[in-house]
């Protein structure tokens, strides 16, 4: 029912800013809870952000909040994560999740029925 592909992962350095991206397809995204994992090599999957259908309501990571910024554009069916003042530690493949409504804000990887093929990033130092 849902497609999701990342896209914007590339190499950074310590500092620099990047904004990754998640394509879907299908005609019900806008009714969609979706959010961000990432995992690192050696690392379990760890929850970054999510946000609400419409985008009004958002939820960070603690290791994030304040440098990292989720949204979503409905109308182009893109949600978003800007990535601000990268650290070596945010090095990861990042990849976007999505379910129903009633899943918004879990950091339950489980709890998502959608997951995008990754994008990743890398920061050096």
């Amino acid at each position: 029912q849902v497609q999701l592909v990342e896209s914007g992962g590339g190499l950074v350095q310590a500092g620099d800013s990047l904004r990754l991206s998640c394509a879907a397809s299908g005609r019900t995204f806008s009714s969609f809870a979706m959010g961000w994992f990432r995992q690192a090599p050696g690392k379990e999957r760890e929850f970054v952000a999510a946000i609400n259908w419409s985008g009004s309501s958002t939820r960070y990571a603690n290791s994030v909040k304040g440098r990292f910024t989720i949204s979503r554009d409905n109308a182009k069916n893109t949600m978003y994560l800007q990535m601000s003042s990268l650290k070596p530690e945010d090095t990861a493949a990042y990849y976007c999740v999505a379910d129903s409504p009633s899943r918004y804000g879990s950091s339950r990887y489980e709890d998502y029925g959608y997951w995008g093929q990754g994008t990743q990033v890398t920061v050096s130092s």
